[in-house]
């Protein structure tokens, strides 16, 4: 298991639609990888659904605790550690 620490740096935190990215992320990349998060309040979450991710309440500034069990841990950590701290701009500028 390879675990990060990530930062949430979008302004909106995780809502609807970075949460759908990070989870499309998740099926299409790393179907056979098991991701959780761990927030700085004691809630742990499986990343399986992206209602699962948004009850999280990441808001900016968020701290967090990103665990990946599965073949090719070290890419899948970084992969997924990266969208959660993107600046997401919906719609793009």
């Amino acid at each position: 298991m390879k675990e990060r620490i990530f930062t949430v740096r979008n302004k909106a935190g995780i809502h609807c639609r970075p949460s759908s990215v990070i989870l499309n992320t998740i099926n299409k990349e790393f179907p056979y990888h098991k991701f959780t998060v761990e927030t700085s309040d004691g809630q742990n979450t499986e990343l399986n659904s992206i209602l699962t991710l948004i009850s999280l309440g990441l808001t900016v500034g968020s701290k967090a605790i990103l665990r990946a069990e599965g073949p090719d841990e070290e890419k899948a950590i970084q992969r997924i550690g990266d969208l959660f701290e993107y600046e997401f701009d919906f719609p793009p500028r």
